[in-house]
């Protein structure tokens, strides 16, 4: 975020900048004017979110655009459950706008801080093996062009780029609303256990054909603490957490006590494998039925770094086995939980699941610790089992790679040449990714 002096930096802390300029447009004519007169200067712009990427893909030198004043519900279209939103909006404002309608989005991930035009264009995605990342729920949007031109893209509009918008990496224009195809509210019954490691790898197919199934293991332990969420009407009766539980579980252990853990195993890291041991037992044993966005999401305040890779689903466990095996022969001691998560099938052109089921493997560092060595092994790791990388969190790929990986990789760089000719909206990470 931006703080006085005018250095941006990100919430992991892994990116950070001076602009030039802060613009905080409050309508979609201010966006306009502003890129028109970046154009004019000769200046690049990046519009940014919630700044909760941990790669430099909001990195603005010259103008950063900030949206926090463009947000809230623009119209809802009821017959067909879809609400247009302004790109701004935060993911945690999202359910109460949608209340008063009876809906939800259909699937989110695990925290909801960033904005929605953020979380669209970096590919963000909860879990579960029949729904797609948030950008799939994404069936029109309205974007400012290179060239300060209000473009649509919906069916009847323009309809052949909505696969290459959302996601968009913010390569093509900003975002200043959003059409999200919503369902009805529902609830969910969530079932979180410590279960032996070797159970859960041994049936994870089986597992991964829950509604929504995840987990996460602690290294140096062998126990996965796995969260099963099935989806019931919004009508079913409701068993939440009671308060104190729930803050006793994640303010107490995973927020305060987890931090105070992390800052002083970076001075004495020996004590990370007992209080690993220790969590495993402490938490991650409970069952509740609530609204869906009280079970997908989390509030996490310790502060980490992340990298995430997407693999073909069945290449998630032995992927995951190989990460294992790498942590107990380099003899780190890794405080972050590396986390298990899957996704279905998808068309959309940079899609971290563009064309196939998709398991996710994402591995944490405690932000005042280097993550460099233990991220680029794993790294290694993942492109040998197929990997793509997350968009919004740390890697190491340029497109010389990535092209290879996407097969509409080009197809999007031709709507980049069509809508950013002049790469106004270029910076150092999209010069890397995409190539000039």
């Amino acid at each position: 975020m931006t703080r006085p002096g005018g250095m941006w930096q990100n919430w992991g802390r892994s990116e950070r900048a001076r602009p030039l300029r802060v613009e905080r447009p409050a309508s979609v004519e201010a966006v306009q004017r502003s890129i028109e007169a970046t154009k004019r200067n000769g200046m690049t712009v990046k519009p940014i979110g919630a700044g909760h990427s941990f790669s430099g893909i909001a990195v603005a030198t010259d103008v950063l655009m900030e949206l926090d004043d463009l947000t809230g519900l623009i119209d809802v279209d009821r017959e067909r459950r879809r609400v247009r939103l302004y790109a701004g909006t935060r993911l945690h404002q999202i359910p109460k706008l949608l209340a008063p309608y009876g809906l939800a989005m259909q699937n989110l991930g695990d925290i909801d801080r960033q904005s929605i035009s953020g979380a669209i264009s970096t590919g963000t995605h909860g879990t579960g093996a029949r729904f797609g990342g948030l950008a799939t729920q994404i069936v029109a949007a309205t974007l400012v062009t290179g060239s300060g031109e209000l473009l649509t893209v919906d069916e009847t509009h323009n309809a052949e780029l909505l696969p290459a918008v959302a996601p968009g990496l913010g390569a093509l224009g900003v975002l200043v609303d959003v059409t999200v195809q919503c369902v009805p509210a529902f609830v969910l019954h969530a079932v979180e256990r410590p279960e032996p490691l070797d159970d859960v790898l041994a049936s994870l197919d089986e597992r991964a054909e829950a509604d929504h199934f995840e987990f996460y293991w602690f290294p140096h332990t062998d126990v996965a603490l796995t969260k099963t969420n099935t989806r019931l009407p919004g009508d079913a009766p409701r068993h939440p957490l009671p308060r104190m539980g729930r803050w006793v579980d994640e303010e107490l252990l995973s927020n305060g006590v987890y931090r105070l853990v992390c800052a002083t195993a970076t001075a004495v890291p020996a004590i990370v494998p007992p209080f690993s041991r220790l969590a495993v037992r402490l938490t991650g044993n409970r069952e509740y039925t609530d609204a869906s966005t009280g079970v997908f999401t989390q509030n996490r305040d310790v502060r980490f770094r992340e990298m995430e890779y997407a693999l073909p689903a069945e290449n998630v466990r032995p992927a995951f086995e190989a990460l294992r095996a790498l942590i107990d022969e380099r003899g780190w001691k890794i405080s972050f939980p590396v986390e298990v998560r899957f996704a279905a099938s998808d068309d959309l052109w940079l899609s971290t699941a563009h064309g196939r089921a998709s398991g996710y493997i994402a591995v944490h560092r405690y932000w005042r610790e280097d993550p460099a060595e233990y991220f680029e092994a794993v790294e290694q790791i993942m492109l040998d089992f197929g990997g793509r990388p997350h968009w919004g969190k740390m890697h190491t790929l340029d497109s010389s790679i990535l092209r290879a990986r996407y097969p509409r990789f080009d197809d999007f760089l031709a709507v980049r040449d069509r809508l950013d000719p002049d790469r106004i909206f270029q910076n150092g990470y999209l010069a890397r990714v995409l190539g000039e």
